[in-house]
């Protein structure tokens, strides 16, 4: 039976970690990057939504790889791939959604489900909380632009003296 590390996050932005192994690993293999897992095999309330993870040698699932084998993929954006420069794209080996027995580390979002007593829950979901959080942003830059303030958005100059696109090699 495989051994997996579960790094759990909640809604506030902290996460913990869990090892699992034996009958309390088996309702993740076969599963997909993406998909729900009832919290109650864990023994939490609500759901459980596979966001990433990463194999044994440390390379990271990839939602946009079908299967659980190691392929190596064009990246320019995203999970496994951080661009040193604007436009740049590498070759990087990356393993697929699918959870194996090779996969280590499981990450997790904890989803919690609403009650349904009939009571009104004043709860908001994720995409209400980031629309508010961008209304914040914007206040605070319009403040900042009748101030005459300007942040690293509106700087003129472009550091760095003139390397253009691909910097100093």
């Amino acid at each position: 039976m495989p051994k997996f590390k579960l790094i759990i996050s909640d809604s506030s932005g902290k996460s913990r970690s869990l090892e699992v192994e034996g009958v309390q690993s088996t309702p993740f293999l076969g599963r997909r990057v993406g998909e729900m897992v009832q919290g109650s095999v864990l023994g939490l309330r609500g759901s459980l939504l596979i966001t990433g993870g990463s194999d044994k040698d440390g390379f990271p699932l990839v939602p946009s790889v079908r299967g659980g084998v190691k392929k190596s993929i064009l990246l320019s954006e995203g999970v496994g791939f951080r661009a040193k420069f604007e436009g740049e794209r590498r070759r990087k080996l990356v393993r697929g959604n699918l959870i194996t027995e090779d996969v280590v580390q499981i990450n997790l979002r904890l989803l919690e489900e609403p009650d349904v007593s009939g009571a009104q829950t004043e709860t908001k979901t994720e995409k209400e909380r980031d629309k508010e959080k961008d209304k914040d942003k914007d206040k605070e830059k319009k403040e900042r632009d009748r101030n005459g303030e300007r942040g690293r958005e509106g700087e003129g100059e472009r550091e760095g003296g003139g390397e253009g696109k691909r910097g100093r090699h």
